[in-house]
């Protein structure tokens, strides 16, 4: 009996030691720029690697039925890199200056689901940790 009380007590130990080491990423505030929502991403580096960029592109349904794609990224990939180290927080913002506007107050924002994640750590490897998104 106590060695299945030792084998449980180790099954939930890694499983929960497994979690913390991954790059959670859940929905951040929305914010209104000219009447356009712009939503965001708060990220919590919970890995042991420094993530140099990180890219979530969300798709969101509109009322009307119309759906947009808008990416959330911690940087300008083609600038300077705002790492995330192990332990950080970061939020992934999108940039109206290189990207279309989501054209709809944040009100009109029915559903979100991600349909891509990019995540990148030192000289462009892909992550090693995994990145679990809840837009």
């Amino acid at each position: 009996m106590y060695v299945r009380l030792i084998a449980v007590g180790l099954i939930i130990g890694s499983s929960s030691a497994h979690a913390a080491n991954g790059i959670d990423v859940k929905r951040g505030t929305d914010s209104t720029v000219y009447g356009n929502c712009v939503p965001s991403l708060v990220v919590e580096n919970k890995s042991a690697e420094t993530i140099d960029y990180l890219q979530v592109d969300v798709v969101v349904a509109l009322g009307d039925g119309r759906e947009r794609t808008v990416e959330l990224k911690s940087a300008y990939r083609e600038g300077v890199l705002y790492p995330i180290s192990p332990g950080g927080k970061a939020t992934l913002k999108q940039h109206l200056d290189t990207s279309v506007a989501l054209g709809a107050p944040c009100a009109d924002v029915k559903t979100r689901r991600v349909v891509r994640t990019i995540c990148e750590a030192a000289n462009g490897k892909t992550c090693a940790s995994s990145v679990s998104v809840q837009p």
